[in-house]
């Protein structure tokens, strides 16, 4: 399915500001759905004069009309002459009589959707059209709440023909909480005294402390009443409550949190009133600060384990600086390498939110774990890395870091022992699979001769057992080296899930 930026750039005739607009539009689609209680399209024209859906939202307590989504579907002739109509007149035109949609009765609306310029001197820009289709085939005494919802719909509809909705000014809506018009609506007057509170809205208020009725009260006085004396006040509520200002705020009283969303009316420039989204979101609330506890918590442990991790690498250089064995000396070397590689995959988890690692940072950070082997005697060895290995999850950092340390540090200690080279790491990522090849210039090895060392067993072990990767030895053609690791992406892609 293409995006609504895909399909209104591939018009040609659509600017950058154009887009932000109808996105803006398409951002409050299922609000004026639920308004209306009717689907929203929003159209845009094409080069040989027709309309193609760039974006479709359906009723959430109404019937749709359209059961398979219409987005990319150009205009049905029976609208396209009233869709024509406001989007060159740049009026409101409504259908001159029921009109039939697979055997249901339905009603048009089609608003010309205006740009407006913040810069002066900028004239207004029609960019396209919204239509509004309500179900005619469940018409019933319409309630209260649907009269006032229809009237806010239409107050709505007449502010995006006059270019003064969206507004660009307004803050973007948080990915989750945001208050919806089935969770609750106020309708305020031009002086901000309540005219209509749905049921919704009612109850959270009462959930708050408030124990009258809203309607006939000023929205801002209730508010005052109710939170405590001490509470620090979100500058912006007094302008949210009021209905001056396109603002978002939180308030909280009884241990109740409701998230308020204003959205100012205005009648060609002259403001007349506002609507007040309202949302219980206590329970939202209280999962978000869960999660920023545990995330807290999960980062403070991965920077623990780091410095256990590091503590126990200084020990085992002490211990190797210590002992008289060389064999026992380069063992414990080799251990404090493979410990510190850990330790680096913990210090980068404990930087940040997410699970996963950027694992190209933590490779190079790996590679100057092998300096000190490169800086043994006689033996010259530069490193260098090449492709990227890019995002992985911290379950599959860990086992290729250390894989990658074995590999590096063998192909320095035995393939350039007592001479100058240079070991090369190559990655290449796709959707299907990583691999990396360490290819040093080396003495090589007998083709078919794998080590049995223990750190082969444990580079096997890592590849095959905790990646589900195959590895494979062999000897380049003339001087060298070369480990191939093939790491299918579809096990990573399944952790993930």
């Amino acid at each position: 399915m293409s995006t609504l930026s895909d399909l209104v750039y591939a018009q040609g005739r659509f600017t950058e500001p154009d887009v932000e607009w109808l996105h803006r539009l398409a951002g409050d689609g299922q609000l004026l759905a639920d308004l209306a209680f009717a689907d929203i399209v929003i159209w845009v024209p094409t080069a040989d004069d027709s309309f193609v859906a760039v974006a479709h939202t359906r009723p959430g307590g109404a019937a749709t009309l359209f059961y398979r989504d219409i987005v990319g579907d150009r205009v049905r002739p029976q609208w396209r002459t009233q869709v024509l109509e406001a989007f060159q007149s740049g009026r409101i035109v409504d259908s001159a009589s029921p009109d039939w949609f697979e055997e249901t009765p339905t009603r048009v609306r089609a608003v010309p959707i205006v740009r407006t310029s913040n810069q002066a001197g900028k004239a207004a820009v029609t960019v396209g059209v919204l239509t509004r289709h309500t179900n005619l085939g469940e018409a019933r005494i319409p309630s209260r709440q649907q009269i006032t919802f229809n009237d806010c719909a239409d107050d709505v509809f007449g502010m995006v023909a006059s270019g003064e909705f969206p507004d660009l000014a307004a803050p973007t809506a948080p990915r989750r909480g945001a208050p919806r018009a089935s969770d609750g609506l106020i309708r305020l007057d031009v002086d901000g005294i309540t005219t209509f509170a749905s049921p919704n809205a009612l109850s959270a208020f009462n959930r708050m402390g408030f124990d009258d009725e809203l309607e006939g009260e000023a929205l801002v006085d209730v508010t005052t009443r109710i939170l405590p004396a001490d509470r620090e006040v979100d500058e912006s509520l007094p302008v949210v409550v009021t209905g001056r200002a396109p603002w978002r705020a939180d308030i909280e009283a009884r241990g109740v949190q409701v998230s308020l969303r204003t959205i100012p009316l205005r009648d060609h420039g002259v403001r007349i009133g506002a609507i007040v989204l309202c949302r219980d979101v206590t329970e939202i609330r209280h999962q978000e600060q869960e999660l920023i506890t545990k995330d807290a918590t999960i980062r403070e442990i991965h920077h623990r384990v780091k410095n256990n991790l590091q503590t126990v690498a200084s020990l085992l250089r002490i211990q190797a600086r210590r002992t008289h064995s060389d064999e026992a000396r380069d063992a414990l070397s080799q251990a404090m390498r493979r410990v510190s590689a850990i330790a680096v995959v913990h210090d980068t988890l404990s930087e940040g939110l997410a699970q996963n690692v950027d694992f190209d940072d933590v490779f190079d950070r790996v590679l100057k774990l092998v300096a000190e082997v490169a800086a043994a005697p006689n033996t010259r060895a530069r490193t260098r890395s090449t492709g990227r290995f890019g995002t992985l999850p911290s379950e599959y950092a860990t086992p290729l870091a250390l894989a990658l340390t074995e590999l590096v540090t063998n192909a320095v200690e035995h393939g350039l022992a007592g001479r100058e080279g240079e070991v090369e790491i190559t990655a290449e990522r796709s959707d299907e699979r990583l691999e990396v090849r360490v290819r040093d210039s080396g003495v090589g090895m007998p083709e078919g001769h794998v080590g049995q060392g223990l750190g082969t067993q444990i580079v096997r072990t890592l590849i095959q057992g905790e990646l589900g990767g195959t590895i494979d030895w062999h000897t380049l053609v003339g001087s060298g080296t070369e480990v191939t690791i093939d790491i299918p992406m579809r096990y990573i892609d399944r952790s993930r899930a």
